[in-house]
């Protein structure tokens, strides 16, 4: 039998005193270690607060920079006009003699020519006791001419022989605007009257609402008088002085309006912070703003713009939950190397059993590796990667699969890649060169891509910087998902909501059947009768009474014709798109097609519309289908009122900046529990009826960025509100 091998003798433990003595350090070295990282992501936390803040304002005083250019175009570029204006013989001879009548006529002419060339709101002449001699707008219901203006700082300025600047609301018109003013002195002699330009911010009002974040322009005394806030106008910075109010109040600056409540604002100011820190509640949620305030000494006004001071408390905590993970991430590398290095001085001699564990360990990241491929591989979404050249270094299954390409047909490539659709090389080359210059579309965009069986895919594409392991950019990774049946689902959703409308239309054209087949009744029946007129007169010679038949046909034929093609320009399911749209052409159409209803019903229509209104943007067929659904109910709701109370009002105006269109009928009114089932798909109360209508109404006005919207009449019945967008001039 062989010999037996002696086994080793076990180690000996050390002292326990010293390997105590060893733990206490090791605790009180990790504990230093703990606090001391912790102490650097408090400070880097800070510096990343401090660093977005300073970013933040370097922002919004780049976006200052812009508002201030557009507000002192908008009061520059008119600054001449009154100097100018002042100096032509008309406005000289309309100062002269105030009394003539024809002076002054000739006057309002030339300053009518000039504002309408100029394109302001409003250019007018006074005397020296403020009163207004002639205006642009003479032949207008809100005339200047007559009117004293001598309480309005920019005519005491000019009268004292000095340009005029001064905002607020008009006190003919109750309109806001900028007035400009200028003395009137020939040849740098006396004053001899004040010519005044009004230019209205209105678009730069409009403009401020589609911006993130607030700004707000206040005047000289802290009141705020634009602002892409609405709750915040003609609120106050500060308190008033009794002094400041009455100046208001004399001058008239807004109108009737004295009480000036401060800002729902709670401010914060700190040392070496760039501006200050708003907060306060807008929409009923309380935020916080980074505030910085420009001082316009040469308007009297005061630049505030904000940005959301919520990124830099975000700037902070990414800091911190990065600053924590790499911590946690060292603390466990440092207990790992802690523990293998006491494992390797206690095991030095099992060197085998260490150089077991290593290929255990090799192979549980190998097996990682391969769950971390087989995952990849699993993904629907396609996955890529470029180096910083464009060549392709990386794809998927889920990208070959989606291009029909292997990954040894695209790894190595250089664009333009075979799978670029070719009808779209140009936008792809765009998205490309965004990519390589470092600006990526961060919200992904939409690719059209061609399979190489030639089907086309419809993808979005995300792409984010590649960073390695030594923290340098080495190229692109992008995310890839097809959207193709996603692209069909919404094109017959589209489809279907077409289809929907169009026998909405079919129904309302259904329920006037009747009506219709009367109205062309009675033109045909007229025909035959004309007709048969026309033979006899032709027989008995009568060539007067022959001609005169042979007119009243032909009219007649026109009316029948007319009449066809009313209801086929309505029926028709293809319409021109989106067009400029006259509201009083939109209700004259549609009181064309219910004339006959109207006349059986025995209602009458009062028609409200001005036929100067601004004309409204939208699809001209969907919004008469709207409005003859609206008006199809509000006679259906009269069938039980008395004859002499049977009248619809139809009433146009623009309030707000929005087109509002009212239609109001004399019926008993909607019952207050079936209010909140009106715009309710399939819900009706009339016999046999779809319950689409309003629903349809209500989805064609969202999509005009429009509300509809119903209250009672008073005096009972109903009053529907059609608010509209106007077309931008």
């Amino acid at each position: 039998m062989p010999p037996t091998t002696p086994e080793p003798p076990e180690p000996s433990a050390p002292p326990p005193r010293p390997r105590l003595r060893l733990r206490y350090r090791s605790v009180a070295a990790w504990t230093a270690a703990c606090a001391l990282a912790l102490l650097l992501i408090g400070l880097a936390g800070q510096w990343a607060a401090v660093r977005e803040a300073n970013f933040q304002a370097d922002s919004i005083r780049r976006a200052m920079e812009v508002h201030v250019l557009g507000l002192r175009d908008s009061a520059g570029k008119y600054s001449y006009l009154p100097f100018t204006t002042g100096l032509h013989p008309e406005v000289l001879a309309a100062l002269a003699h105030p009394q003539d009548a024809a002076v002054k006529q000739r006057a309002n002419l030339y300053i009518e020519e000039v504002n309408r060339q100029a394109g302001s709101d409003a250019l007018y002449l006074s005397d020296l006791q403020g009163l207004t001699l002639a205006a642009s707008n003479w032949n207008t219901p809100q005339s200047f001419v007559g009117e004293s203006y001598a309480n309005r700082p920019y005519f005491r300025d000019a009268r004292a022989g000095r340009s005029g600047l001064f905002y607020g609301l008009g006190q003919t018109t109750g309109e806001p605007g900028l007035f400009i003013s200028a003395p009137v002195r020939p040849d740098g002699g006396a004053v001899l009257g004040v010519v005044t330009v009004k230019v209205s911010l209105r678009q730069l009002q409009e403009a401020w609402t589609f911006v993130r974040d607030p700004i707000l322009l206040t005047d000289a005394r802290g009141i705020v008088f634009l602002s892409s806030v609405p709750t915040w106008m003609y609120r106050a910075t500060r308190a008033l002085s009794p002094t400041d109010v009455e100046g208001i109040r004399r001058d008239q600056q807004y109108g009737a309006r004295t009480d000036f409540p401060l800002l729902p604002w709670q401010l914060e100011r700190g040392g070496d912070q760039p501006g200050y820190l708003v907060r306060t509640s807008i929409g009923g949620k309380t935020r916080r703003f980074l505030a910085v305030d420009e001082p316009l000494p040469d308007l009297g006004w005061t630049l505030t713009v904000m940005g959301d001071h919520a990124e830099v408390d975000r700037a902070r905590e990414r800091t911190w939950m990065l600053g924590l993970l790499v911590a946690g991430v060292l603390l466990l590398g440092g207990l790992y190397w802690q523990l293998r290095e006491r494992r390797f001085a206690e095991q030095r001699d099992a060197r085998r059993d260490l150089e077991l564990r290593v290929r255990e360990r090799t192979h549980a990241l190998d097996e990682a590796h391969a769950f971390r491929k087989a995952m990849e591989d699993s993904l629907l979404v396609g996955m890529r990667a470029r180096d910083l050249e464009g060549r392709i270094t990386y794809v998927n299954p889920a990208f070959c699969e989606m291009t029909g390409y292997g990954a040894d047909e695209l790894l190595g490539r250089l664009p333009p890649y075979p799978y670029w659709h070719p009808d779209d090389v140009p936008r792809h080359w765009h998205h490309y060169d965004a990519m390589m210059s470092g600006q990526p579309a961060r919200s992904g965009f939409e690719s059209r891509l061609r399979h190489r069986d030639g089907r086309e895919v419809i993808t979005m594409v995300y792409t984010a910087p590649l960073i390695d392991a030594d923290g340098r950019h080495s190229g692109w990774m992008s995310s890839v998902v097809d959207i193709t049946e996603q692209k069909r689902a919404e094109l017959r959703q589209r489809q279907n909501d077409e289809q929907l409308q169009h026998a909405q239309r079919l129904a309302s054209l259904g329920e006037m059947a009747s009506t219709l087949a009367h109205e062309l009744n009675q033109p045909l029946m007229a025909l035959s009768n004309f007709a048969s007129a026309a033979k006899a007169f032709a027989e008995q010679g009568n060539q007067a009474l022959l001609v005169s038949s042979l007119d009243e046909t032909m009219a007649q034929a026109q009316r029948s014709a007319e009449i066809v093609r009313r209801i086929r320009g309505f029926v028709r399911q293809r319409t021109v798109g989106t067009e400029d749209c006259a509201v009083a052409a939109l209700v004259t159409n549609v009181l064309a097609l219910l004339q006959g209803e109207m006349r059986q019903r025995q209602v009458r229509a009062e028609v409200r519309v001005p036929a100067t209104l601004p004309p409204v943007r939208g699809d001209r067929v969907l919004l008469e289908q709207v409005l003859l659904n609206l008006l199809s109910n509000s006679l259906q709701a009269m069938q039980a009122t008395p004859q002499d109370q049977r009248v619809v009002e139809i009433d146009a105006e623009v309030l707000d900046g929005r087109m509002r269109i009212r239609i109001a009928d004399h019926g008993p009114g909607i019952d207050a529990s079936l209010a909140e089932q009106v715009f309710a798909p399939f819900f009706t109360t009339k016999a046999g009826g779809l319950g689409l209508g309003l629903n349809i109404c209500r989805t064609i006005v969202e999509a005009h960025r429009g509300r509809l919207s119903f209250a009672d009449r008073p005096g009972g019945g109903t009053v529907f509100t059609l608010a509209l967008e106007i077309s931008p001039p």
